[in-house]
């Protein structure tokens, strides 16, 4: 008994040190609404996204690689790390150059490509999806049901399904939406610990400022 013990501790250390690149079963694109996170914390962080120039609604978050169950992160990649004119380079669908480079040392190390080759399969991503524009044209904030928002991106992308994408909220406000993707950025079914919807009523979402 004490021998599974002392197994079962070890390869607890040895996933707790970093995973494996490139070993993943899909990808989950998360579209954060770039208004509500400005409110959240951006704003009080002085964010480059937040400045008062910029006019952005669904922005990338991330492209993750995910298990059937659970997440890698921080994977020990064999590539370096991305350069600063690199990152920059994604900020206008990203926000900011800062944000491109922290989800490739999180995530992106994860998914076995080189920085440019993850962040162009990232943006190639993110173009792949048809944003709602009807919540562009927002001008007062609202409050609504989250399952609004998953209706109006099933209704812009007719090639997904329910179950193929959810939404978050935190702090009472409409978070982010997240798309669940083959490693070919196929839509296919989320995972189970991913395709738990929001279910609040009166979500508060604020318009592209």
């Amino acid at each position: 008994m004490r021998w599974l013990l002392v197994l079962l501790m070890s390869a607890t250390l040895a996933r707790a040190e970093g995973d494996r690149a490139g070993e993943f079963d899909y990808y989950v694109l998360a579209l954060s609404w770039s208004p509500n996170w400005c409110a959240i914390e951006g704003d009080a962080r002085g964010a480059e996204q937040c400045a008062g120039d910029r006019d952005f609604g669904w922005v990338l978050h991330g492209l993750w690689p995910q298990y059937e169950r659970g997440w890698p992160s921080y994977c020990r990649s064999g590539f370096g790390a991305p350069s600063r004119a690199r990152s920059g380079a994604m900020a206008d669908i990203m926000g900011s150059g800062g944000s491109a480079w922290y989800q490739w040392k999180k995530h992106g190390t994860c998914s076995g490509l080189s920085p440019e080759d993850y962040y162009a399969l990232a943006r190639l991503a993110y173009e792949g999806v048809t944003r709602p524009p009807v919540l562009r044209k927002l001008t007062d904030p609202v409050r609504l049901p989250a399952s609004v928002i998953e209706e109006a991106f099933l209704q812009s992308n007719p090639g997904l399904a329910r179950d193929m994408i959810t939404v978050t909220c935190r702090d009472g406000r409409i978070q982010e939406a997240r798309l669940c993707l083959t490693r070919d950025l196929e839509p296919r079914r989320c995972g189970a610990d991913v395709i738990r919807d929001c279910t609040m009523e009166r979500a508060l979402l604020d318009p592209v400022r």
